[in-house]
Formats: structure tokens, C-alpha cells, sequence
């Protein structure tokens, strides 16, 4: 599925995907900044804790934005699809200024919310302004293409990563996340080298990216963002490639950013700040 079509693109709501394992206590720079994007204080925050089968997930996700100041944050307690209709939770939506999904199985996100009016609404709301942030599995789901699993290692390969649909926010991003703590350059490489289209997003634990309306890119966090732009690539070996084989790609480009770093997808550049 692609993005909601918006009236101007300008008036999209933030995608704000985030590598895992934010801050939350001392210095929680990403939450924060969600917090000041939606509104502040006044705003309102659904919580998805679908992806965790931890009980307490939610919860504990409202009592810290309830602690960053936030009056009005709400655990959508979505454990099946029929959940998904429940009038209750897409009520909340529609008057949301953002929805945050926890981390957890990005498949326990897609197989549940997938082509319900859950998922349907929150594409809607993106794209006249509600802000949309994901934590670990939850940033993992957010585009259309979504790394649904896969193993460790810097070679691409081409059974390297498994693949399935996402939520459909933007059609010009792969995410993956944990990124440098669990060692998956090489998935994400694989995951672009099926179809060079996508620029893909590599996020460190404690580390977000803010993509603006017109998808220009900015760091918050820790950490780092590997950015992966095959726009250039002029020769790979995906097509030939067999199980366990190693891929050649030549021609990508590679980019670091830490905090502040920014990246602009419709000229495909990237600045320290």
C-alpha cells in the first residue's frame, strides 16, 4: 500500500522511526521531542503496544509521557484484528495529535493491524498532520516495505532478510533498527538490492529519525543513522546470486549522521547539521 494522498504535501503529519531502546529516565531527548512535535503538554498520544507481549508495555509508555507532561496519553489495548474496529480506538485516533507504536515482533504488528481501519485511519490522520513514532519493531512497520526478519552480518546476501508489507506511512524509506548494537548493514543492503528504489535507514539504539513532511530527514538521539542511498548503484549481482552466496553492489553510497545530521531525500544529500 502507498501513503494517503494528501492536498499538500506539506501538511503531513512527522514519520519518526526509532532504533530501540530510547531513553527513558534521565535524558529522554527522542520522547521529548515527539512530545514538543505533537503539541507539548496539551496534546493527545494513542500508545499501540501491539508488537510487545508484555503486559505492561502500554502502560508503562502512558505513565512516561503522563511524566514528560503530556495530560492526555492512552494505551489502545489492540490484541486482535476484530480490536482493530473497536469504535473506542479509532475515535481516540482522530482526535490524536500523535500515535506511538512500541517495540516488540513487527509481524505481531503487520499480521494484526494490516488492512484493518486501524491501519487505514492512522495513514489518513499522517496525512493531515497527526505524527506518527515507532520504537524498534514499531519503526520497522512504518513503510511500505517492511524487514520483517533476518540474520546478522556486513555481506548482503540474498537469504539474508525476509520481507513483508508494512504500514504503508512512506514508500521512500527501508527501516531497520538496532542497527549497529545487532550488526544488520548487511540485511538492509540485501532488502535495497531487491529493488534500488528505497534509500534505507539504519537506526542505532537511542536514536531517531524526525522525517519532516517532504521527507528531509533529521537526527535525534545517542547514537548514530546509517543511511543507504543506492541511487547510483551501477552494477549488482542480486539476480544471479544463490542461497549463503555473497552479493556484489557497486555504486552505493553510505552515510553517518549523529545528532542533528540531516538528509534530503528528493536531492539525496546529507549534512553534519
Amino acid at each position: 500500500m502507498c501513503p494517503a494522498e494528501a492536498s499538500d504535501e506539506q501538511n503531513r503529519g512527522y514519520i519518526i522511526p526509532i532504533g530501540g531502546a530510547e531513553e527513558k529516565l534521565h535524558s529522554p531527548d527522542i520522547l521529548d521531542h515527539f512530545v514538543e512535535v505533537c503539541g507539548g503538554k496539551k496534546s493527545r498520544i494513542s500508545i499501540i503496544p501491539t508488537a510487545s507481549e508484555l503486559e505492561d508495555t502500554g502502560r508503562n509508555y502512558e505513565k512516561l509521557f503522563r511524566k514528560l507532561g503530556v495530560r492526555h496519553a492512552q494505551v489502545l489495548n489492540i490484541e486482535t484484528r476484530a480490536d482493530c474496529n473497536a469504535t473506542e480506538h479509532l475515535e481516540y485516533i482522530d482526535k490524536s495529535d500523535g500515535v506511538f507504536m512500541t517495540g516488540g515482533n513487527q509481524l505481531r504488528l503487520s499480521t494484526t493491524l494490516g488492512g484493518t481501519e486501524v491501519a487505514t485511519r492512522i495513514r489518513r490522520r499522517n496525512a493531515v498532520g497527526m505524527h506518527v513514532a515507532g520504537t524498534s519493531a514499531g519503526a520497522a512497520f512504518m513503510p511500505e516495505h517492511m524487514i520483517a526478519g533476518g540474520r546478522e552480518g556486513s555481506t548482503p546476501s540474498p537469504d539474508m532478510v525476509t520481507m513483508a508489507p508494512g504500514l504503508g506511512l512512506t514508500n521512500k524509506f527501508i527501516i531497520d533498527q538496532h542497527f549497529r548494537q545487532r550488526d544488520r548493514i548487511g540485511r538492509l543492503l540485501t532488502a535495497l538490492a531487491y529493488n534500488p528504489f528505497a534509500v534505507g535507514i539504519g537506526l542505532d539504539e537511542d536514536t531517531a529519525a524526525f522525517i519532516r513532511p517532504g521527507d528531509d530527514l533529521e537526527v535525534v538521539g545517542s547514537g548514530g543513522i546509517t543511511v543507504i542511498d543506492p541511487t547510483d548503484l551501477s552494477y549488482s549481482s542480486m539476480d544471479r546470486a544463490r542461497r549463503g552466496e555473497p552479493v556484489s553492489l557497486i555504486g552505493v553510497k553510505l552515510h553517518i549522521l549523529v545528532t542533528g545530521g540531516r538528509f534530503e531525500i528528493e536531492t539525496r544529500k546529507a549534512f553534519p547539521e
